[in-house]
């Protein structure tokens, strides 16, 4: 069974369970650690507080305040930075060029990881993500945070629990997440 989150747990049994954002941030503020920030963050500075008894604070990303771009200032040739934002003025512009666009996990990774690269290169990245997508094998990018639609995508992948109800994975998830270890669908 899943321990309680105290500050006697040992970090390795913190590690091995899955904890709601919220039991994290409890957690932090009865212990006066930051609450704020993405889950992932606020599970790093409680493992640090578990292992050392260090309260670490945020990391603020310095962000310089962007100059009201508009979408009309934007073009193919639009040079991604390493302060590159996707703003309503970035969507509004990829719009122009491609009407069901949005900012998928996989177009925001891309602005992360090809700075230097222009918005034309965007836009292939785009199309090219769309052809995959028409590969039956296609599995769509979920971000490692969000474990439990991970779980939920694999459980129904799964040709043993095909027609079966959003109850029963629910079910199953709140099953493997009480064990210590991932939280991945396993079918056994």
């Amino acid at each position: 069974m899943r321990p309680k989150l105290s500050k006697e747990l040992h970090v390795d049994r913190f590690k091995d369970f899955y904890w709601l954002k919220e039991e994290l941030q409890v957690f932090c503020r009865e212990h006066g650690i930051s609450a704020t920030g993405s889950k992932l963050e606020i599970s790093n500075r409680i493992e640090t507080f578990l292992r050392t008894g260090e309260i670490l604070k945020p990391v603020r990303k310095s962000r310089r305040k962007a100059e009201g771009v508009l979408s009309s200032q934007l073009s193919l040739e639009t040079v991604i930075t390493e302060n590159h934002r996707c703003s309503q003025a970035v969507r509004a512009f990829f719009k122009t060029i491609i009407p069901n666009f949005h900012f998928s996990t996989h177009i925001q990774n891309y602005f992360k990881t090809n700075v230097g690269n222009t918005y034309r290169n965007v836009v292939d990245a785009w199309y090219e993500e769309e052809e995959r997508k028409k590969d039956p094998s296609y599995k769509k990018e979920i971000a490692p945070q969000f474990e439990y639609n991970r779980f939920i995508r694999d459980y129904y992948a799964d040709s043993k629990n095909q027609g079966k109800s959003r109850e029963k994975a629910i079910e199953a998830w709140n099953e493997v997440k009480k064990r210590p270890g991932s939280n991945q669908y396993n079918p056994s």
